[in-house]
């Protein structure tokens, strides 16, 4: 049976002040409630922690054995306290943060040796996938997701923006011609993420408003430097982020198709925690890091 943790408290505080008086005076409580504190607590135990008189407290042989218990767990329950307010005053501990493939590669990981220069006792675990990972289930702290949001019990904080262009390698073009317009795309072969909503229609915005259009294609993949691996190779038109495509564009190696036109969903680098009271220092640190390098317009963008 384990006693109640505030008379093993309030015990502890009668012993080392050898008195139910000084004890109450130090806890703020009545001498009757502490007195009726340490009574409940022997009364539970079933044994007399203290030799009472009218002169001078002192303890029985149990009492000085539970005592000795009691000191440790005060002890550990200060320490306890310590190491949390530690952690609280500044970002320390282990860090879980997931990210897609791509971009964790590409931009997030060159990023981490300055974070972790900067904070010296955090400890960073770094998953990328591409898949929509359960940050509450799996135990992750911090996500970077990418796109539009699906609602959910997150917090979420805008990093950068995302933008989707329609592209191609030279040979293709050459070999195929352009489109002109987005429904011209149904004769041409076309490339696509797997984990983009209605992968194989795209919603385009541009001049004329937003169009829908349904496509077929013979590639479809789930990372997205596959699928710039195979545009570049010339099997086709493919919508890529130009986080990824950036330096392909400007320099020459990919062409914008239709470069009026763009996809139409509004996306984002956005990263993204779990709701709670408190955010973590640890948490708060790396969101500021993050929004500092990405800020206004990424460097991925510049040129296009």
């Amino acid at each position: 049976m384990i006693s109640d943790l505030t008379a093993q408290a309030t015990f502890a505080q009668v012993v080392e002040a050898a008195s139910f008086s000084a004890a109450a005076r130090a806890l703020g409580l009545s001498k009757s409630a502490v007195s009726k504190q340490v009574s409940r607590l022997e009364a539970q135990l079933g044994v007399q922690l203290l030799h009472r008189t009218t002169r001078r407290l002192s303890l029985t042989e149990a009492g000085a054995v539970f005592y000795e218990g009691c000191q440790r767990m005060l002890a550990e329950a200060e320490a306890a306290e310590q190491a949390v307010t530690h952690l609280a005053a500044a970002p320390r501990g282990h860090l879980r943060l997931n990210a897609p493939m791509s971009f964790g590669i590409l931009h997030l990981s060159p990023q981490l040796p300055d974070l972790l220069q900067r904070c010296p006792e955090l400890t960073v675990d770094l998953t990328l996938n591409d898949r929509l990972v359960d940050l509450v289930e799996e135990g992750y702290d911090l996500a970077v997701r990418i796109g539009r949001l699906p609602d959910s019990s997150l917090i979420a904080r805008r990093l950068a923006p995302s933008r989707n262009l329609l592209c191609a390698a030279p040979a293709y073009l050459e070999q195929n011609g352009a489109p002109a317009r987005p429904r011209d795309l149904k004769r041409h072969a076309c490339l696509f993420y797997s984990y983009q909503a209605e992968s194989e229609a795209w919603r385009l915005a541009g001049p004329e408003g937003t169009e829908r259009v349904s496509l077929g294609g013979r590639f479809r993949v789930n990372n997205g430097d596959s699928l710039r691996q195979v545009t570049l190779a010339g099997l086709g038109i493919a919508q890529l982020p130009t986080f990824i495509v950036g330096d392909d564009l400007r320099a020459g190696r990919l062409l914008r198709v239709l470069p009026d036109w763009e996809a139409a969903a509004e996306a984002a680098v956005h990263a993204v925690y779990p709701a709670t009271r408190n955010l973590s220092p640890k948490v708060r640190v790396v969101i500021d890091f993050l929004a500092e390098r990405f800020a206004g317009t990424p460097y991925w963008e510049r040129g296009l």
